[in-house]
């Protein structure tokens, strides 16, 4: 695989994700005394991206990749740009670093030049760097580029404390976070990644939930996150004891945060622990791999009422009751963590929670584990939202990968297209039907002659919703390194009001 090494330097940073305004030209009607409108959906014309600062080590490689599908024409003045984010400085040792990382970074595209750009829609780009102290990158897209841009970050570590392959999406900042599945239990280092994507200073809340309630902490009061920085919150410093399953809420009081976390296991490696999906009486947690040896299941009520949750498999032959968890009773403010073994027996699945009637809308994740003895590996799936229209996920490599399509409800067809790689190659699609109520799980397409990392699309053409996630796996020293994202709605298009008379025209 044909990949650009980069060296680079900095301590802060983050790849944050915005969907901009999308424009229209109002039309022109004719006399008359009033203006009917409706609403359209057009593409939307700025896009930003925020990525955590990747895990550090001196044993790891990560990759960043970008793609915008192809569809959508406009001006050939679009850019799609991650660069690294200018973070505070500490020491003058540290200055003179990001002045080299830039330097190298930018290579012949001068001293300001982006890290990676994207050029062309339907092509994904790569770079890659092995330095411990990798920062992450801040990106916009506009213009054609804008619709549907995706980056992913994916670092493998080697050896040592969290050795995996941890994977995140980058993803859009916003005011409001969960996480079902955070530990400040022994042999667990878990950090909260805070970033700031404006020009002013965040202010945000940090509340941890246990078993037992809320669990105070300082970062209550607030935590500080200067303008296009981020700040890492390791959550054992915010309580004094040690909690085996929490629910992070992260809450922003003034301004907007992208937030992540991530999560070091001395046993069991590590990944990003993604943010759950809105609080919902019912949601799906899509892609437990068949060879799961074990699947953890932490809930959380966030509202006033419990919440009685009935618990379903959707295999690939349908909807079946996990023997033994048919049903959980989640208390409200209470973290809930059920083990569930090897639910899935061989065959990959996914779990449907959904609340019988008058109770509370819930948030959860699944950590699972592949692997047994020392040879274990762990990786999260959050409940995830349908893709309503359109969602992508930009990094994916050779063989081993598994998409898993979810079908809740009613049957579904999807189209998924494998990108040209970022090495050359041409596009691939091809067309599935997810029966109701079941997970269909299959090795994703790749492009014809395709070299390097691409891109997936998956495209909902009719039926009901569908939830989707993909695996990238990896096999290193014995390990079954692997780590799953979400692929969520990539937001697109925007409703935006069609005039369909201009009043000016009466105007004196």
């Amino acid at each position: 695989m044909k990949r650009t090494t980069l060296s680079l330097f900095a301590a802060t940073a983050s790849l944050a994700v915005v969907t901009g305004v999308a424009a229209l030209d109002p039309a022109s009607g004719g006399a008359g005394t009033g203006a009917r409108t409706s609403s359209a959906r057009l593409p939307v014309q700025r896009s930003t991206l925020l990525c955590p600062a990747p895990v550090s080590s001196d044993a790891s490689e990560t990759t960043y990749a970008a793609f915008t599908p192809p569809g959508t024409d406009g001006p050939r003045t679009s850019s799609a740009d991650l660069l690294p984010a200018a973070g505070p400085a500490r020491t003058e040792a540290a200055k003179d670093a990001r002045k080299d990382a830039r330097r190298k970074a930018a290579g012949a595209r001068g001293a300001n030049g982006p890290v990676l750009s994207v050029k062309e829609p339907g092509r994904p780009v790569t770079v890659t760097t092995d330095r411990a102290d990798a920062p992450a990158l801040l990106g916009t897209a506009d213009g054609p580029l804008a619709p549907g841009w995706s980056a992913q970050q994916t670092t493998t570590v080697a050896s040592g404390a969290g050795r995996g392959l941890h994977g995140v999406a980058c993803a859009a900042p916003d005011t409001s976070f969960w996480f079902p599945g955070a530990s400040t239990a022994k042999g667990r280092q878990d950090y909260v990644h805070l970033t700031n994507p404006d020009g002013a200073a965040a202010v945000v809340d940090v509340e941890l939930h246990g078993k037992d309630g809320r669990v105070g902490t300082p970062a209550e009061d607030g935590v500080n996150v200067p303008p296009r920085s981020t700040v890492a919150v390791l959550l054992s410093s915010l309580t004094d004891a040690a909690h085996e399953d929490l629910t992070v809420h992260v809450a922003a009081r003034s301004g907007r945060v992208g937030a992540a976390v991530q999560t070091t296991d001395e046993a069991l490696g590590g990944d990003w622990l993604p943010p759950s999906a809105d609080a919902s009486p019912a949601v799906v947690l899509p892609g437990i791999p068949a060879d799961a040896t074990s699947v953890r299941l932490v809930a959380f009520a966030p509202g006033a009422r419990d919440a009685d949750l009935v618990l379903r498999l959707a295999g690939p032959d349908g909807s079946i009751s996990p023997a033994g968890h048919e049903s959980l009773h989640l208390r409200s403010g209470l973290t809930e963590a059920v083990d569930l073994g090897d639910v899935t027996r061989g065959e990959a699945g996914s779990l449907l929670l959904t609340a019988e009637r008058g109770s509370a809308p819930v948030v959860a994740a699944l950590r699972v584990t592949r692997g047994t003895g020392s040879a274990r590996e762990t990786a999260f799936i959050p409940a995830t939202p349908a893709v309503e229209a359109r969602g992508t996920v930009a990094d994916n490599r050779g063989r081993g990968g598994v998409l898993s399509l979810t079908a809740p409800g009613e049957e579904a067809r999807v189209r998924v297209t494998a990108s040209a790689g970022s090495g050359g190659g041409a596009p691939l699609a091809r067309t599935y039907t997810v029966r109701a109520g079941s997970t269909l799980a299959v090795e994703p397409p790749r492009p014809r002659g395709g070299r390097g990392v691409y891109a997936l699309t998956v495209e909902k053409l009719s039926g009901g919703p569908v939830h989707a996630s993909r695996m990238l796996t990896l096999v290193q020293d014995g390990v079954p390194m692997f780590t799953i994202q979400p692929v969520a709605d990539d937001r697109s298009t925007v409703v935006v009001p069609e005039v369909e008379q201009d009043l000016s025209v009466l105007n004196d």
